[in-house]
């Protein structure tokens, strides 16, 4: 899957707003506000109930990595997400 088409439905299921559960979020984080090397996407079950994480590393922008991307949405779509949430901003690691 190419990058555009990954950034699409991630931003479509996004946009989509709050369904239920199942959730996975998706948080970018970086040492600056222009690079994220790091993304965490966390998959919650149910209301209440512990995250599980996951995270990926990039010499580059994870943003802009398509194999990065193309696992979110496999992770997302395995997961059966009802609702995705993305950070709306990126955080500044505290490194």
């Amino acid at each position: 899957m190419n990058l555009d088409k990954s950034r699409k439905r991630i931003a479509k299921k996004v946009k989509a707003g709050f369904k239920g559960y199942p959730q996975v979020n998706i948080i970018y984080q970086g040492k600056t506000q222009d690079i994220a090397d790091e993304v965490i996407i966390e998959f919650v079950l149910d209301e209440g109930a512990e995250p599980q994480q996951q995270s990926f590393k990039s010499k580059v922008d994870v943003r802009e990595d398509e194999v990065i991307q193309t696992t979110l949405v496999k992770i997302i779509d395995r997961a059966d997400a009802k609702t995705v949430t993305e950070a709306s901003r990126l955080i500044a690691a505290n490194t």
